[in-house]
């Protein structure tokens, strides 16, 4: 029996979602799991390096330090809930804040100080997981699908996992195959809104959005971008969709209520979620959603609306797990993974060279 943390700060930069995971025999537990909100002017300093700016390499340091205390925090949450001490677990695998990533370019940058993490908790800690895969060739993302398959996939049967974070992406998962690429836009834009118009960091339920209507021009308008036609394997970030992204298609379509391009930016996440999995996942019975997008209820409407009656759509808390839970999970499989020198990577999905062990270890 192995216990491992993992922690994950995502696109949406509202906080870190921890899990404490067992591993024993094939099986997959969750013993706790932790959310620690980032303050607001924490969350500022990482919307800020998210683009190019004076003085960013120091910003990016200290903005890493205070992460590093946020995932502490995460971690003491965690084994007080459990009732553990550090020395019970075996390490700690962190994801890091994303603030570029440039596969094209060969590179991808997770700000984090895992030294001072490891210096903090007293626990071995394992990070860095993405830029392996590129080094291989690959995205580097989504890593997601491996463990999806580890831990929902059915023989049998062929099911989606459908992740709503900041950025959305879904896990083919079928007979012996397993196939997963970043679809688009998941909550980054809708959360960039409701912010600049109401103050709000995300939009409670989708209950601003229920108040608007879809603007046809300007969803056909967003449908166009590029990204969208791509083959797989590709991944995407806030270096592609952005506010100043939004702002370029709002420009065609001046004096646009503001509940009306909320509405908008709801249906253009369902849509594109629902186009590929409807390209990619053929045949599927279930799509299965984690994520922030799995509590917003109008979201979810618009994408079994554009699924269609035959498939059956559901959060992953229906096979046992709370949506909220499932990308903290999958980093502390990754870890195990690192530990046991196995790949943690997917060739078919992130289109690296080969199997790679992913991460970087920081000891204790």
């Amino acid at each position: 029996m192995s216990l491992y943390i993992g922690l994950m700060s995502g696109t949406s930069l509202d906080g870190v979602d921890g899990a404490l995971a067992r591993f024993s025999d094939d099986a997959i537990d969750t013993l706790a799991a932790a959310y620690v909100p980032f303050p607001p002017a924490l969350r500022a300093d990482l919307m800020a390096l998210q683009a190019a700016g004076h003085n960013e390499i120091e910003r990016e340091a200290l903005a890493a330090n205070q992460l590093a205390r946020y995932y502490a925090e995460c971690v003491q949450a965690l084994l007080a809930d459990a009732s553990l001490q550090a020395q019970d677990i075996r390490a700690v695998a962190v994801h890091g804040q994303t603030i570029r990533h440039r596969p094209e370019l060969g590179f991808t940058r997770q700000t984090n100080n895992p030294a001072l993490l490891a210096e903090l908790c007293g626990i071995d800690v394992i990070a860095d997981f993405r830029s392996r895969d590129i080094a291989a060739g690959g995205q580097g993302a989504p890593l997601v699908p491996a463990f999806h398959q580890a831990l929902f996939g059915k023989a049998g049967q062929t099911r989606v996992v459908a992740n709503i974070g900041g950025i959305s992406n879904i896990s083919v998962l079928a007979d012996g195959t397993v196939t997963g690429f970043d679809t688009g836009p998941g909550n980054v834009l809708m959360d960039a809104w409701i912010a600049r118009h109401q103050g709000k960091e995300f939009d409670q339920d989708g209950a601003w959005a229920a108040s608007g209507q879809v603007i046809p021009g300007l969803l056909a308008a967003m449908l166009a971008e590029p990204y969208f036609a791509l083959p797989a394997p590709k991944s995407t970030g806030r270096d592609l969709f952005h506010i100043n992204w939004l702002d370029r298609h709002l420009a065609a379509f001046p004096g646009a209520a503001p509940a009306d391009v909320q509405r908008t930016l709801t249906q253009l996440t369902a849509l594109t979620l629902a186009q590929a999995i409807q390209a990619h996942g053929a045949g599927a019975q279930a799509v299965y959603v984690c994520g922030g997008g799995a509590c917003n209820g109008v979201l979810m409407n618009e994408l079994g609306a554009a699924l269609g009656q035959q498939v059956v759509l559901a959060s992953t808390q229906a096979l046992g797990v709370a949506p909220n839970r499932v990308e903290a999970m999958a980093f502390a499989w990754l870890g195990y993974r690192f530990t046991e020198r196995t790949a943690g990577n997917l060739p078919s999905v992130t289109g690296a060279k080969g199997d790679r062990v992913l991460g970087a270890l920081y000891p204790r």
